[in-house]
């Protein structure tokens, strides 16, 4: 294969690892933000929580491999982009290393005060990262200011505030709301009882305003930042998925409702990194030097090596990750959670009562 065969196939291959990034723990930070507003009480929370106990590790694998694969394949895009993003991405870290910490901590201690500390963690943990994500990946589509550096290369010359413009701001608010809805319907889909109640009617409610956002953002970008006739195709069939994922919903078919919510996820990336393609991070003023997927990459035989190892190993890892989802698919409710307090399970105060 050629160079930039090879740059084109780990463009398109960094593109579904985002997908699968956002499919899979877009569910998991919708469901931390809801931890406190769906799960009443302890044996609730208890049971929200261990819907993501067995996956949500695995999920961020995603991120991991999606960064180590940039900086390997478009070296230049991911220095450009780590020293430009510092701040946001080191919030996303900070937010991503709390959250890990409040999933494993939240339970060593039987003191309600304590796991109250945790439930918030996790919450605030799983917010800043939905809505930081948003505003990375809207100012990579939009531009950032670049310019070349005295040994060549070229560098952010922005600041901070540069990057909370209001189409990056709409951003993280559609990967908010996005997330918040596919998060409620993966408890629609993992829970049951008052629990997959709560969920339901989140759904309609927070996946309307998603929609309403998402069409807004889409639409700016395709008009103002999009050259490509094609990228309108994800951005329809999106709109068509997402609206067939409330509707799957309302009719109470949750496992359906949360393929066609996981659709619109890779559908939206899809949309981005097309209009992207074939900039990996471009320069706001167009007419001037930006990075795209020839001037960002790694040699030849780097991505030849990359590509070999991909082959082996992808597959293995997503028969690993499939296999733990099915393992893991039965739905929870707060009644199989023992309660810490009294050994009973996690009934209503009237039926502990009367057990007791």
């Amino acid at each position: 294969m050629s160079h930039e065969t090879l740059q084109l196939i780990w463009f398109v291959l960094i593109a579904v690892l985002w997908i699968g990034y956002f499919v899979l723990e877009g569910f998991d930070f919708g469901v931390g933000m809801l931890l406190r507003i769906v799960g009443k009480n302890e044996a609730e929370r208890r049971a929200i929580i261990t819907t993501l106990g067995p996956l949500w590790d695995g999920n961020e694998v995603w991120l991991l491999v999606a960064g180590g694969a940039t900086f390997a394949a478009f070296p230049e895009w991911y220095a450009t982009l780590f020293s430009g993003f510092y701040l946001p991405l080191l919030l996303i870290l900070v937010a991503l290393i709390i959250r890990g910490v409040a999933f494993e901590y939240r339970s060593k201690h039987g003191n309600a005060t304590w796991r109250g500390r945790w439930d918030w963690a996790i919450a605030i943990g799983s917010f800043l990262p939905a809505l930081l994500w948003g505003v990375a990946f809207a100012n990579i589509v939009r531009g950032v200011p670049l310019a070349k550096s005295s040994a060549g290369h070229i560098e952010y010359v922005g600041g901070f505030f540069n990057l909370l413009n209001p189409y990056a701001l709409l951003g993280g608010v559609v990967t908010l709301t996005l997330f918040l809805t596919h998060g409620a319907i993966f408890l629609s889909l993992k829970t049951d009882g008052v629990i997959r109640e709560r969920a339901h009617a989140l759904v309609g409610k927070i996946g309307l305003v998603a929609a309403v956002a998402a069409v807004a953002f889409l639409l700016w970008t395709q008009l103002a930042y999009s050259e490509k006739a094609w990228t309108w195709i994800p951005i329809l069939l999106a709109a068509a998925a997402w609206l067939s994922g409330l509707a799957a919903d309302r009719a109470g078919r949750d496992g359906w409702a949360f393929v066609f919510s996981s659709i619109t996820m890779g559908l939206a990336v899809i949309s981005l990194f097309g209009v992207l393609y074939p900039n990996v991070m471009p320069n706001i003023d167009r007419a001037l030097v930006g990075l795209d997927i020839h001037n960002a990459s790694s040699t030849e035989y780097t991505l030849k090596v990359m590509t070999i190892v991909a082959v082996i190993f992808t597959p293995i890892v997503l028969v690993y990750q499939t296999w733990t989802y099915w393992i893991f698919r039965k739905r929870m409710t707060a009644e199989q959670i023992p309660s810490p307090e009294s050994g009973t399970l996690g009934l209503p105060e009237s039926a502990k009562e009367t057990a007791g």
